[in-house]
């Protein structure tokens, strides 16, 4: 696991006020930034050289947050990861088109829409091209979500703060999505398909049979049937 003294010769930590020869102190922003390495390691599971460049961008006081935001979140976005080629290229613009239909201000060969344009290949290999007509189903559930998570951030004060919370949010916040979206899964399917209403079946409507008359077309009494 890496030390204090690696994170300090990497330049990810600064140096702390030296109170002897072997040793120095270390405040609060220096806690601070310890524990954003930490998220960014562990649970963004960036590389240090990605660490780096998150940290560099934050601690530029002209880099706007929205930038700030967007260079951790686009290093824990997992990269498409195809080959280039027509089938990609095909994907690539149905995201771009995505994002032009819904408004949407992100870029469209950023690393959040190359996975998309990954996982819509991966679709059509399967042979469930069709998924992709749900596109914007997911993204109507995803935009409250998106905004939701924004809102937490947004009541964070120091840049570190809000560097982590895009960071946990974007990986954590994936899990948990994901775990409800799999319970709701469970609840629709077993309402749709294991019901005591749908085992019995749809019930036909059954015309009314006057006293002593025939019941329907069929003629015939309504009554036990005989052995």
């Amino acid at each position: 696991m890496p030390t204090i003294k690696y994170y300090l010769r990497e330049g990810l930590l600064a140096a702390g006020e030296l109170t002897s020869p072997n040793q120095a102190h270390y405040g609060p922003g220096h806690e601070r930034r310890l524990r954003l390495i930490r998220a960014l390691l562990d649970v963004g599971g960036l590389s240090l050289a990605a660490i780096g460049e998150v940290l560099q961008a934050m601690d530029d006081p002209g880099r706007p947050v929205h930038k700030v935001l967007g260079a951790a979140a686009d290093r824990v976005t997992p990269a498409g990861g195809e080959s280039a080629g027509p089938e990609l290229e095909d994907a690539r613009e149905e995201v771009a088109e995505l994002l032009r239909r819904r408004g949407w201000q992100a870029d469209a060969r950023g690393s959040a829409a190359e996975s998309l344009a990954g996982v819509l290949c991966a679709l059509r290999r399967a042979g469930h091209g069709g998924y992709i007509d749900l596109l914007d189903v997911y993204a109507d559930a995803a935009e409250p979500v998106a905004r939701a998570d924004l809102d937490y951030v947004q009541r964070r004060v120091a840049r570190e703060d809000l560097v982590e919370s895009v960071v946990v949010g974007t990986v954590l916040g994936e899990a948990m999505f994901g775990a409800l979206r799999r319970l709701a899964h469970v609840d629709v399917s077993y309402r749709r398909f294991e019901s005591p209403e749908y085992l019995s079946g749809p019930v036909d409507p059954v015309e009314p049979v006057e006293p002593g008359g025939s019941g329907g077309s069929g003629g015939g009494e309504v009554g036990p049937a005989g052995d």
